[in-house]
Order: structure tokens, then sequence, then C-alpha cells
């Protein structure tokens, strides 16, 4: 997907694991009130916790009206959604997706 102008790029690491859970959170937190795009084209390795961490940034940039992209995603990223009943694009909104 395209990114939308002047949207921030997140680029997730390789390993989405606990510990990483709570730097993606920040991160998150970070830029509520921005139009971002989340990059998971590295993911290696992807635990629940960031999944949920996901799904709550998702419905916190729905409520604000701002646009939540996922975009790029690695096989690896794709297939842990599917595994633990994660459909990104039936979460986004049709107000939030690009």
């Amino acid at each position: 997907m395209a990114s939308k102008a002047g949207a921030q790029n997140v680029k997730l690491a390789a390993i989405l694991d606990l510990n990483e859970a709570t730097t993606l959170h920040g991160t998150l937190l970070s830029l509520r009130g921005s139009d971002i795009v989340i990059d998971a084209s590295a993911v290696e390795r992807c635990g629940t916790q960031c999944i949920q961490v996901l799904v709550a940034g998702a419905k916190a940039w729905e409520e604000d009206k701002k646009t939540f992209t996922i975009g790029k995603v690695s096989d690896a990223f794709e297939k842990t959604t599917q595994l633990i009943g994660v459909n990104f694009e039936q979460l986004l909104g049709k107000e939030i997706r690009q």
C-alpha cells in the first residue's frame, strides 16, 4: 500500500517478542495524533503481545480519526496473524484505511 503524504513510518523489529511489545507501545504512544504506516516486512518472529499492541493502536487511531495502515508484511507476520485469528483488513475501518 502506498503511504499517505506526511504519514509517519514505523518499521517493526525482526523479533516481536514480549520485550519488543513495550517498545512498540511506546513508539505508538509517541506518534499518537499522526497518520502512520506500519512496515512489517522485516518481521521474522511475531508474538501475540505485539499483535495485541497493534490491534489496540488501530482502535486508538480509529477513535482519533487518523490513518493507521499496515503496509508491507513478511510471510511470518502474515502467518502469525492468521494463526491467531487477526485480520487487519477487517480491523481497519474504511475511514482509516488507505
